[in-house]
């Protein structure tokens, strides 16, 4: 279980306790470079989370096995971060096989070392594959949680196997069609589809906590004016524009002193994407919630109520004095194209090359930043900051 730093600060020196700041910088780059990689495993990817992806193999001929062995060591040695590779005819059986894989090698003994690092269920004999499944526990299952894994070992269902044999219908009417599906995707009926190309996202947000409390209001202002920003080069990434934005602050949970807590939906009069009006947005719904006298620690913004940026409604305007009035100007400029221009420019130059001035002009002596002490170096993107190795 997680704790602040502040907490459990006195263990590195009494422990020899190391700590590191987040360095998503590192971490964004390095998961790029393994999934172009792992895309070569077959013609469909589904990136799932930053360290994991799903490979659809249809028409891929030969050894599935050796080839995921073969990718596995390519990862390896380009990008020097070790992992497992599991194969199934379904998304439930491949993302179990990759469990396998990974405790096969960290645990000897607790499956059959040939599925280490790489597990192909599809290539195992029933009996063998039946075996693997018994001694697997049923809460490893992906989509079964505590509880469901709870109800499930109440009801006599304790490993996979005993999982996969169970009576679909007969799951559905006691539990979900959620469940269901994957005792299907167990048994190796395809269920869940590779998505190739993700759904765009109903909500963005993007939210830090500051390096020191912050209690002035000019500070607040630049931290949600670079949040604006960041969330609105997303925005724009996805093809589609906000309805509404969500601003919010507070103190720290954990701190003693007064407490604050607030949040604020600022309205946009219609649909958009530009960052001059999304930070407008932002530090308006600031000002009207701040109040002095308060440590705060966290800010946010989120961009809601999201549709394409091909919907285009016309509307009379009939309001005035609207906290983005801009937007009901009829005469009012179309930036699309200088949104564009900033996002090659900040694609090809680095983020922050371009931004708002509301976001403050000097890096070093921004209060909200975080103070990332102890982040590692940016190894892979930054040249200054890449190691060099002397004889």
């Amino acid at each position: 279980m997680g704790a602040p730093w502040f907490q459990i600060q006195h263990l590195s020196e009494s422990s020899g306790l190391v700590a590191l700041s987040a360095n998503f910088t590192l971490y964004g780059d390095m998961s790029d470079r393994m999934m172009s990689l792992a895309a070569g495993l077959g013609p469909t990817q589904e990136v799932y989370s930053i360290d994991e992806s799903f490979i659809g193999l249809d028409g891929v001929r030969g050894d599935l096995s050796e080839r995921a062995r073969e990718v596995r060591a390519r990862i390896h040695q380009w990008v020097g971060i070790p992992c497992g590779i599991g194969i199934g005819p379904t998304k439930t059986l491949a993302k179990l096989a990759n469990h396998i894989a990974k405790t096969a090698e960290r645990k000897p003994g607790s499956y059959p070392e040939a599925l280490a690092q790489v597990c192909n269920l599809a290539a195992l004999p029933a009996q063998e594959l039946n075996a693997v499944l018994a001694a697997t526990d049923v809460g490893e299952v992906w989509g079964v949680g505590h509880r469901i894994a709870a109800q499930l070992k109440a009801c006599g269902v304790h490993t996979v196997l005993d999982l996969a044999r169970l009576d679909p219908p007969t799951v559905r009417r006691r539990w979900s069609v959620v469940l269901e599906r994957t005792v299907r995707e167990l048994q190796g009926m395809p269920c869940i589809d590779l998505d190739d190309a993700p759904a765009a996202k109903k909500e963005i947000a993007c939210t830090r906590s500051f390096g020191h409390p912050v209690t002035e209001l000019a500070p607040l202002l630049e931290a949600v004016s670079e949040f604006a920003c960041r969330a609105a080069e997303k925005l724009r990434l996805q093809a589609s524009l906000a309805s509404q934005l969500l601003v919010f602050v507070h103190t720290s949970p954990h701190r003693p002193g007064p407490r604050f807590s607030r949040s604020r939906v600022v309205r946009l009069r219609r649909p958009t994407a530009d960052t001059a009006l999304l930070v407008q947005a932002a530090t308006t719904g600031m000002r009207q919630m701040y109040e002095p006298g308060y440590q705060l620690v966290k800010a946010g913004v989120m961009l809601l109520d999201l549709v394409p940026d091909h919907v285009r409604q016309g509307e009379l305007d009939l309001q005035e004095g609207d906290a983005c009035e801009t937007q009901g100007d009829p005469d009012a400029p179309d930036r699309t194209q200088l949104m564009a221009a900033m996002d090659r420019l900040n694609g090809r130059f680095g983020k922050g090359t371009l931004h708002m001035a509301s976001s403050g002009l000097d890096d070093h002596h921004r209060l909200w930043g975080m103070r990332q002490e102890r982040r590692t170096p940016h190894y892979t993107t930054r040249w200054d900051e890449v190691a060099v190795a002397r004889a």
